[in-house]
C-alpha cells in the first residue's frame, strides 16, 4: 500500500513541470519574452497547487475514514 501511495505522489509531482495555459494565458505569453512568460507559467502553476492540496487533504482524510470503518477501528 504504501508502495501505491509513493507513486502516485510521484505522479503528481511530475504535472508540476506541465505548462498549464488557457487559451487567453498563451496569447499573452507569446507577447512576452521568455523569462516573463516562464514566470506566468509558474504563477498559473503556483495558484493551481493550494485547491488542488486541499482536495488531497480531504481525499486523504476520506481514505483514513474509509480504511478505519473497514477493519472497525475509530
Amino acid at each position: 500500500m504504501k508502495k501505491k501511495l509513493v507513486l502516485l505522489s510521484l505522479l503528481c509531482l511530475q504535472g508540476v513541470m506541465a505548462f498549464s495555459q488557457c487559451a487567453i494565458c498563451t496569447k499573452t505569453a507569446a507577447n512576452l519574452d521568455d523569462e516573463s512568460a516562464r514566470g506566468l507559467n509558474g504563477g498559473i502553476l503556483y495558484l493551481a497547487a493550494m485547491p488542488l492540496l486541499i482536495i488531497g487533504f480531504f481525499t486523504y482524510k476520506w481514505y483514513q475514514q474509509s480504511k478505519d470503518k473497514e477493519f472497525g477501528a475509530h
